[in-house]
């Protein structure tokens, strides 16, 4: 949503808007010109408003929301508004359950390199854009995520689309993963006359859908672009990269300062979409050989009591497996701990037995209480003390622990943090806000 309002605002138009609470982001819009409320409000909703833009955690039954509807002021989702803005563009859109932001950023930073110059929306900071979450430019690409809840990226006119992967999540909409397919098939059927789909070729919930015109990536798997000789070293990994023509092309090596098999996926996918935007091989390793990453994606924070912190947003159970075996390959031989607060109590109950398997990886953990995510109704019928009760009973030498709130956390952490351990402090949730507090 503040990116919206930034791209508002150099449009020339007049934005006012309204949270729950004030923080870094709403101060940030102050200062840009932003009338910002904290709370919402009646009077919030100046007589010269046009349109009133919400997030789907604004329920149609919200004070604002009944105001506008009252006096005839037009109201439109955030992606409803994405879809309105994205019908000026050769629109690019960045899809599927994992990778999402850390895709699109490196696309955007790619696109950028090249001289395209363009527009470019994330669900993070990226280091290198002005405006953080926001890359304002002149040319004709627009590169956005596009997030699967509530079948949201249907309201996106793309050109291109990349699809990261497909699992099971959002089940508090979706009914099962064929219901997820079919809606990411609708998606993909959208797109129109040359339109391309860049496609995971390693995932299995992406293998049922059909595509009539695509590029596949993979890793260690022959597809139009692949990656194989996958080398890590502390702080770095490195693969060589293919393409298939009429024979396997080497392009080159790729080395990254970002860690993990997922993150090779993520680079390998912006460039292959890049590339067949026509942007050089050589252009596309410039760049990834200097990307730190984003914002809350392994974003190494500080140092606390000697060990590393560092802020994950990751909130499915394979994000959290990938996060931890990534923290294994560049740190060896160091402890890692992980303090997870997991993301609605839906998500919970439904991959339960998920994030008993993957939460155990690490080596010792502390489970926050979920995060009630604001505007989804939903049953608090599960805890974050079931997960912990349910690790203990399958491992009982396992050192995990529950934490009801962050002061509980925080005191947890004093007794277990040692010198050279890697703290992973990971969720969609407000947890960041402990990560920086540490450090």
């Amino acid at each position: 949503m503040s990116a919206l309002a930034k791209w508002f605002l150099h449009e020339g138009i007049k934005v006012s808007g309204s949270d729950l609470s004030i923080n870094a982001t709403t101060q940030d819009l102050r200062k840009r010109g932003v009338t910002f409320f904290s709370g919402h409000a009646v009077s919030n909703i100046a007589e010269d408003i046009d349109l009133l833009i919400y997030t789907s955690a604004i329920p149609e039954h919200n004070i604002e929301r009944q105001h506008a509807q009252e006096r005839g002021i037009s109201q439109k989702s955030y992606f409803e508004t994405l879809g309105e803005i994205s019908k000026s563009f050769s629109t690019i859109v960045i899809t599927g359950t994992n990778g999402k932001s850390t895709t699109t950023a490196i696309l955007g930073l790619l696109l950028e390199a090249a001289g395209y110059d363009p527009t470019v929306l994330v669900g993070s900071l990226v280091p290198g854009f002005k405006d953080g979450n926001l890359r304002l430019g002149k040319g004709r690409f627009f590169v956005v995520e596009g997030c699967e809840y509530r079948a949201n990226m249907m309201n996106l006119d793309p050109e291109m689309i990349v699809l990261t992967n497909i699992e099971e999540d959002h089940l508090d909409y979706y009914r099962d993963l064929n219901h997820i397919q079919q809606t990411f098939q609708a998606f993909v059927d959208k797109l129109q006359g040359k339109g391309m789909v860049v496609y995971n070729a390693m995932d299995p919930g992406t293998a049922a859908l059909h595509f009539s015109r695509s590029v596949g990536y993979g890793f260690e798997k022959e597809t139009d672009y692949f990656a194989r000789q996958r080398t890590v070293s502390q702080g770095a990994q490195q693969v060589s990269v293919y393409r298939h023509e009429t024979d396997e092309l080497y392009l080159g090596d790729l080395k990254l300062q970002i860690p993990g098999e997922f993150n090779v996926m993520n680079a390998l996918a912006a460039i292959s979409a890049a590339m067949e935007l026509g942007i050089p091989f050589e252009t596309c390793c410039r760049v990834l050989e200097q990307f730190k990453g984003i914002w809350r994606r392994f974003e190494r924070v500080g140092v606390w009591r000697g060990a590393d912190v560092i802020s994950d947003y990751g909130h499915h159970p394979t994000a959290i497996a990938q996060t931890v075996q990534a923290a294994r390959e560049f740190f060896p031989g160091r402890r890692i701990l992980l303090c997870y607060q997991p993301h609605q109590h839906d998500r919970t109950k439904k991959l339960f037995d998920e994030f008993v398997e993957t939460l155990a990886l690490a080596d010792h953990v502390i489970v926050v209480e979920i995060y009630d995510v604001a505007g989804r109704n939903e049953e608090h019928n599960v805890s974050s003390n079931d997960l912990v009760l349910a690790i203990k009973k399958k491992d009982s030498a396992k050192d995990i622990m529950y934490a009801e709130d962050f002061v509980a956390a925080e005191n947890l952490l004093c007794d277990v943090v040692q010198s050279n351990d890697v703290l992973l402090i990971m969720g969609a949730g407000d947890i960041d806000s402990l990560a920086r507090k540490l450090v």
